[in-house]
């Protein structure tokens, strides 16, 4: 028997966590809720899609509010609140609407288990695979956040470095793709409810023609999974460029134990050899961001620009911010109901 999920957003990474399950026979998508109430322009978004292509398998709208193709059937809902939507034969939900809803409502939901794809520290657990996924308990854990894009790509490295070297501190800068918040051409300034940006007047400026600085939370969302990984060890900023998907990560860490190259190379390619989920790739080719569009791994080592000096790293990870993140989303969704059967 199928698990009944209501995906809350179908946003960039809604569309895509939806995408991925539907190739798993065990989830079932039966509601998708989103604030969008053109159920036309819905269904035209999950057909086409600029990053991605065109779905081979197209839904189309029966029955007013319902969209199908030929595996699924899903209900379409449009409420602003999850509290609002009947529960009674849904087991999760993937909200992944970016909109910060009271955790004690949440909690009251009937369902076993709500997924946020963003941080939040109010959550039961946030996860990170490759970082704390043994930590997660389905029977206490109901809220569970699957952290953020960046910090997905970044703990695990964070991690691996630190337990073998000791990170003593660091510093990041996230070359992170546009987003739907910005402009494409200079306009007024740019808030976002949903990323807490009451204010930001670089937002205003035309995504397409800038590379935009700015402040990043991935060191937040890091510090909410393993509290080692805060601000006050490693400081951080954000560069927004014009591309549509894959982000990347110049990382230099501060160790008490000095490295070589070969030594942390190594440490990557074990890694790799041994990991349970797919999650560090250690790429050697000389490749571009687009490259690793629709990638499931979500750090990947460029070692091309691997340097090592005494007690000093420098790395750079690549990772599919859309596509990618959204396939770990998938992978702790997996994790958590093998667990729950005490597999």
């Amino acid at each position: 028997m199928s698990i009944k999920v209501l995906l809350n957003g179908a946003g960039r990474v809604g569309k895509a966590v939806l995408k991925q399950l539907l190739e798993h026979k065990k989830f079932e998508i039966t509601i998708i809720n989103d604030i969008n109430p053109y159920i036309e322009n819905l269904v035209y978004s999950i057909n086409y899609d600029s990053t991605y292509g065109k779905l081979a398998d197209k839904f189309k709208i029966i029955e007013n509010n319902f969209i199908k193709n030929s595996t699924s059937k899903i209900k379409i809902t449009n409420v602003d609140s999850l509290n609002k939507i009947d529960l009674k034969d849904i087991d999760i939900i993937i909200d992944s609407s970016g909109k910060k809803e009271d955790i004690n409502l949440l909690k009251q939901l009937p369902v076993n288990a709500v997924f946020l794809t963003h941080p939040n520290k109010d959550a039961d657990i946030n996860v990170i695979l490759g970082a704390n996924e043994k930590e997660l308990n389905p029977t206490s854990h109901k809220i569970i956040s699957t952290s953020s894009c960046n910090a997905t790509a970044l703990l695990p490295a964070l991690k691996l470095v630190d337990e073998k070297r000791e990170i003593l501190c660091g510093d990041i800068v996230t070359i992170h793709p546009l987003l739907n918040h910005q402009r494409v051409l200079d306009g007024s300034f740019v808030g976002s409810p949903t990323r807490e940006v009451d204010c930001n007047f670089e937002f205003g400026r035309s995504s397409t023609q800038n590379i935009i600085p700015n402040k990043t939370t991935t060191i937040t969302a890091c510090s909410y999974v393993l509290e080692k990984f805060n601000k006050e060890l490693i400081s951080s900023n954000s560069l927004r460029v014009p591309t549509d998907t894959v982000g990347a990560i110049n990382v230099t860490l501060f160790t008490k134990q000095t490295s070589t190259k070969e030594e942390i190379t190594k440490l990557f390619l074990d890694f790799e050899k041994n990991q349970k989920f797919p999650i560090v790739l250690n790429n050697f080719e000389p490749l571009v961001s687009s490259d690793f569009k629709k990638e499931r791994f979500t750090t990947i080592i460029d070692h091309r620009y691997l340097e090592v000096k005494n007690n000093m790293i420098k790395l750079l990870l690549w990772y599919d911010n859309e596509w990618g993140y959204a396939s770990k989303v998938v992978e702790i969704l997996k994790y958590y109901e093998k667990i729950k059967k005490g597999k």
